[in-house]
């Protein structure tokens, strides 16, 4: 049986925030009411749904008593009926608790892994992928780093991209992506299986982070590039020196103004991910309900072009429409890991 106190809760702290938006709330609430009224609205919207068809079942057997009515009534109560346990279910996913990062911007980090420059195209791949994903979403999608390769590949990028529900629903891309196809510089026709790998962070805010001045080691210089007219000829790219952990960011934007505060969101990002990561070892039970480890190491999936095929090792998951998934269509991908997840949540919470 669903907690019907819980429930009632739930309903009744949204109708007070929903009141409260509707009165004007003081300018420095307003934020964080919205916020929360709108992590519950679905919430709420699963209860009314659940509870109307508790209320249909009831009024149909009470139609039963009378011949006339008695046909429909029965046609209802099938009906509800077998609605019933898909509503239920939805609900109990809806009441999972959740991760306090989901309605957060992210950082999206790209590095090539073995392959040398096979592997940095397949970076370059894997960015115009999540690009072209994020653009589907209506999502903001702005590179805050870009070191290229003499043929166009990736060396390392960093973007940062904002939306709604943007980490919830990128949060499980992190890990080692492998690719086997035959790479441009081949002559010979052979498959080669290079890598890179991607890590998503939940953007951090100064609240959640805070970073002494001495902790930290900034340094100005002059941005990279592979040549031509954008190359940044002024001493305003930044980088910062994360002193207790060893951790450096860069931006090379035109701005050095911009670049500092684009090196600190992305050092804040790495430090709350640490955090994060801590506290999730200390819940090892919980980490085997999830997806993956999280494990930066981890290899999750494979895409091999020869065949078409894209696989997510995690979930056993195999697709034959890679032409479509590289081009940034990713979301059956990110719909099965979800899915997944939240099916293992659950089991979890209800000790199956």
């Amino acid at each position: 049986m669903l907690p019907q106190d819980r429930l009632n809760q739930i309903v009744e702290r949204f109708e007070y925030l929903e009141a409260r938006l509707n009165a004007g709330p003081a300018p420095d609430e307003i934020a964080a009411i919205s916020r929360e009224y709108a992590e519950l609205k679905p919430v709420v919207a699963q209860i009314g749904e659940w509870r109307a068809a508790q209320d249909g079942i009831r009024e149909a057997q009470a139609m039963l008593a009378d011949p006339e009515m008695r046909e429909l009534a029965e046609d209802e109560l099938s009906r509800l009926r077998s609605l019933l346990p898909d509503l239920e279910h939805a609900l109990r996913i809806a009441l999972l608790p959740r991760d306090a990062a989901d309605a957060r911007p992210a950082i999206l980090e790209i590095r090539p892994g073995t392959g040398g420059e096979e592997a940095a195209l397949f970076a370059a791949d894997l960015l115009n992928m999540y690009r072209r994903f994020a653009e589907s979403q209506g999502w903001q999608f702005q590179l805050l780093e870009l070191a290229e390769s003499d043929l166009g590949g990736v060396r390392e990028a960093v973007a940062r991209i904002e939306g709604e529900g943007v980490f919830a629903r990128l949060k499980y891309e992190s890990g080692v992506h492998r690719v086997q196809r035959v790479p441009e510089t081949e002559s010979g026709g052979r498959i080669h299986t290079s890598a890179a790998t991607v890590a998503v962070l939940p953007e951090a805010q100064e609240v959640d982070i805070e970073i002494p001045a001495n902790d930290i080691r900034i340094d100005t210089m002059r941005a990279s590039g592979a040549g031509g007219q954008h190359v940044n000829t002024t001493d305003s790219a930044v980088r910062i020196t994360h002193l207790p952990t060893g951790i450096v960011v860069t931006s090379s934007e035109k701005s050095q103004h911009q670049n500092r505060a684009n090196a600190m969101a992305v050092l804040r990002a790495r430090l709350y991910d640490l955090e994060r990561s801590r506290a999730d070892a200390e819940r090892a039970a919980d980490r085997k309900s999830q997806v993956g480890s999280g494990d930066r190491s981890e290899r999750i999936r494979t895409y091999n072009f020869p065949q078409g095929r894209m696989t997510d090792h995690r979930i056993g998951l195999t697709l034959y429409s890679l032409d479509r998934i590289i081009q940034g269509d990713l979301g059956e991908v990110v719909d099965a890991l979800t899915t997944h997840d939240q099916a293992a949540r659950l089991a979890a919470a209800e000790g199956v």
